[in-house]
């Protein structure tokens, strides 16, 4: 580990090296479809300790696609210069398509490549990839093994549930499978495909999972705030939390953790304290989405920019009060200008947001 080697971090998990060692912060972005693109990802880094280094993801890529497109103009994989550790996740289960694909993605810049085995949609389910891999151990084992044959970097696989805990050795005998084919790490999200959003997360599932192998456990579920991550690290002993929509709406979670762990500031914040009130955490949401507003018009163009403002609006306004609110402002702008003005003016007045909301992670 680098400087940041620091006691506490030692205790909130990084228990075991992820990405050959290089990860030495606790806390990362789950991939999300419309969401984790290089505007958010860009954003959100700003908010990174100094010298904390995790792991990014990319949006879905299906590895059909990949060998065909353009990686530097296709929006799902554009990405900044300096952009660091970023572990691209990919659908697939073709070992011509997957090799080309990961041959690509190095080329691209992947520090690592994640195999999505949790999503549940429709479309994934047809063609036998996401979370309908899962119903099959050993052709799951498989598109691990062709994916690290044609590897040069670490991969890994992010998977859902089983359905309860009484099931843990059908969990555990799958996950060996995917370590023994030579996955580096696994990311459990521990509630089943067809819960989809809704119930609790388990938790214990991370748990037990991280006490029966060897190798790193990610856990994802139920993080919204930097509390939730703290919980997650100390209840499971996993090596790092993850967490989706509750990190993208409150992405100072990264600073918030860095300052529990006595790590430096972010980069240009050495002075200044993260965000804790209701009310300074929704001042900083609409500093953070004006600056996002830019960054989404300066990689997508107009057009594409208003989408993608609205559909991370849409997905983060219910940590916020009156979010319905900002939405209506969002879509009502018909240029980026016109966008920021009113984004703004709506943040003139005092905005809070709240710790949590029933929509699950």
């Amino acid at each position: 580990m680098s400087s940041l080697a620091h006691s506490e971090n030692k205790k909130l998990g990084l228990h075991r090296p992820i990405l050959k060692g290089k990860v030495n912060f606790p806390l990362c972005l789950a991939p999300m479809v419309g969401l984790t693109h290089v505007a958010l990802r860009e954003s959100m880094r700003e908010y990174l300790p100094a010298d904390a280094f995790t792991i990014w993801p990319t949006e879905m890529l299906n590895s059909r696609r990949i060998p065909g497109e353009d990686l530097e103009k296709t929006p799902e994989t554009l990405r900044a210069p300096t952009e660091t550790g970023l572990v691209p996740q990919i659908l697939g289960n073709e070992e011509t398509e997957i090799a080309e694909s990961v041959k690509r993605l190095i080329e691209w810049g992947a520090e690592g490549i994640d195999i999505n085995m949790g999503c549940p949609v429709q479309k994934a389910l047809k063609h036998n990839y996401g979370v309908a891999l899962m119903g099959d151990p050993a052709y799951a084992a498989e598109v691990v093994r062709m994916t690290v044959k044609n590897s040069s970097v670490p991969v890994s696989v992010k998977l859902r549930a089983v359905g309860s805990t009484k099931e843990f050795d059908e969990l555990l005998s799958f996950v060996m499978g995917l370590r023994n084919s030579g996955a580096s790490w696994v990311c459990l999200h521990p509630r089943t495909a067809a819960q989809k959003r809704r119930g609790w997360a388990d938790w214990e599932q991370i748990k037990q999972l991280h006490k029966a192998v060897d190798f790193p456990v990610i856990g994802n579920g139920d993080v919204q705030t930097v509390e939730d991550a703290v919980l997650m690290l100390q209840e499971t002993g996993c090596d790092m939390a993850m967490a989706g929509r509750g990190l993208a709406a409150r992405p100072w979670m990264l600073w918030q953790l860095g300052e529990e762990l006595g790590l430096a500031n972010p980069l240009g914040k050495e002075n200044q304290k993260a965000p804790r009130t209701p009310q300074e955490e929704g001042a900083e949401y609409g500093r953070f989405l004006l600056k996002f507003i830019e960054r989404c018009r300066f990689y997508f163009g107009e057009d594409l920019a208003l989408r993608k403002v609205r559909f991370y609006v849409r997905t983060t306004h219910v940590w916020l009060d009156f979010g319905n609110a900002l939405t209506g402002v969002c879509a009502k702008a018909r240029t980026i200008d016109e966008m920021l003005i009113a984004v703004a003016k709506f943040f003139e007045a005092t905005v809070e947001m709240c710790p949590r909301t029933e929509l699950r992670q």
